[in-house]
Parts: structure tokens; sequence; C-alpha cells
């Protein structure tokens, strides 16, 4: 991943509509992530890091978010190399990403 976050600014994706009702909570809960991921950064718990961002690379796709699928696989790859500066820059991505979202239907 680059340093050039290309979630800098607002952006739209266009999940399936079927899965619009799940979008909220999958949303917060990769809020819930960011703040784990932080936390685990802070304390040098790569594994946890390694973990979260390889459910994230999972998940991010099925749900139409193809950015938190590339964030979670750097996340992934920091935990695994226990890589505290790399983490740093996909939480970064991931927060910059998770603000600037916009859903919309159709």
């Amino acid at each position: 991943m680059s340093d050039v976050m290309p979630w800098d600014r607002p952006f739209t994706v266009h999940p399936d509509p079927d899965l619009l009702d799940l979008i909220p909570i999958y949303l917060q809960r990769r809020h819930t992530d960011a703040a784990r991921i932080a936390d685990a950064i802070a304390a040098g718990d790569f594994d946890t890091v390694r973990f979260v961002g390889h459910s994230m690379k999972g998940s991010g796709g099925g749900y139409g978010f193809d950015g938190l699928t590339e964030i979670g696989g750097a996340l992934e790859d920091a935990g695994s190399d226990s890589d505290l500066a790399a983490g740093a820059r996909a939480l970064n991505h991931l927060i910059a990403y998770l603000d600037n979202v916009e859903v919309r239907h159709g």
C-alpha cells in the first residue's frame, strides 16, 4: 500500500442493495476494529493487528468495500512482519477510509 491515501477525501461506495441493512453495523464494527488496532499497536501486540487485518481483508470485498480488503491485507502483513510503522500507516488509512466513505444505493 502506498503512503498516499486514496481515501483522504469523500468517496462513494455502491454496495449490493441486498446488504444495505447490514452496512451500518459492518462499518461500526470497523470503527471498533480501528480502536482495537490502535491499542494493539501501542502495546506491540502484532498478533491482534494480524488477526483483525486478516478478518477485514476477508470481509471487506463481500460487503462492497474493496478498500477495506486492501487495508486489511496491509494490516495483516504489518502484524505478520511485526512492523510498527507499516501498522501505523495502515491504521491511518483505515481511519481515513471510515471517515470519508459514503454509502449510496444503486
